[in-house]
């Protein structure tokens, strides 16, 4: 389990954790109404680097704006975040790697089933960077949960009362023996984990679900396709079958709090021979680096 740390960013102010609550009257508590992201932060002594933080925020605007939380854009910008950030961080002063999750509560409290013009407040945690998901090989199982479609809650907002699907079917897998799940769309192909995108590799060539298919567009999911095209991988985003998955050459997941992690077993069935594959070690070894050392990519926030 991770543990947060004592400091916590909450009305505007770092307050002791105890001192960070939402009302149980509000729309974030009644009606799951907040939306949030997740970023590492890189600790090397007393240098701290957060990883693309800009774009993390720009998912937060996004995720407010699909489902119409209209006060986050006039309230925040990207450089009150980052102060917010920089001083959390400093207040904290973690020794070791960390994680960060910023969210957006809808606050308003009995509004009903409505969101527009609702007072917001945001809160930011730092937690310890533990995975959550094995790194050493994972066992899959599809889900008898389907994943909630883009036209029903948006797949590219990361809203919170959403995960209560993720946590059906997360939980499903766990309680049959395995470490997690894939979702798979009405139609039966598939989407991601619980809470983590996921690729394949056939005869040399990456393979995703695209954007439509029911996916968060998740950041660390573009690194990967940057990271890959860069090597020369050639990729290909389209529509994948369950049985795919079961003959694919390596699979693995990607996310902030997954990694980049090889998936050895998939309902019962062994991938290749059931170790990570060469593509998969690469491109892992890849994601590490970048989420410590800036390149050209200017993906790394010094918090300063």
């Amino acid at each position: 389990m991770a543990n947060p740390y004592p400091q916590i960013y909450f009305g505007d102010q770092i307050v002791d954790a105890r001192a960070a609550s939402v009302a149980v009257a509000s729309s974030a508590v009644l009606y799951g109404l907040s939306v949030y992201t997740v970023f590492p932060v890189h600790v090397d002594g007393s240098a701290r680097t957060a990883f693309r933080l800009d774009d993390h925020f720009r998912r937060l605007e996004e995720s407010c704006k699909i489902i119409g939380i209209d006060r986050f854009a006039a309230e925040w910008d990207f450089a009150r975040f980052r102060t917010a950030i920089i001083d959390l961080i400093a207040e904290n002063a973690p020794t070791e790697d960390v994680f960060v999750r910023a969210t957006v509560h809808v606050v308003e409290s009995i509004p009903g089933t409505r969101v527009r013009g609702c007072a917001i407040q945001v809160s930011i945690f730092v937690y310890d960077a533990v995975p959550i998901v094995p790194q050493d090989g994972m066992r899959l199982k599809s889900s008898p949960w389907r994943r909630i479609p883009d036209n029903a809650i948006p797949s590219r907002a990361k809203v919170n009362g959403a995960y209560v699907n993720s946590v059906l079917a997360k939980q499903d897998a766990i309680d049959s023996g395995y470490d997690d799940c894939i979702f798979l769309d009405g139609n039966g192909h598939v989407c991601e984990l619980s809470a983590a995108n996921i690729f394949l590799v056939r005869n040399g060539t990456l393979i995703t679900p695209d954007v439509s298919c029911d996916i968060l567009d998740g950041i660390n999911r573009r690194t990967i396709l940057t990271l890959a095209a860069e090597d020369g991988i050639p990729i290909v985003e389209r529509t994948i079958d369950l049985t795919e998955v079961y003959i694919a050459d390596e699979v693995f997941v990607t996310g902030t709090s997954a990694g980049t992690s090889p998936v050895t077993e998939v309902d019962g069935r062994l991938i290749a021979d059931g170790h990570p594959g060469p593509l998969t070690q690469t491109l892992r070894k890849r994601h590490a680096a970048a989420l410590r050392t800036d390149t050209h990519h200017n993906w790394l926030t010094p918090l300063i």
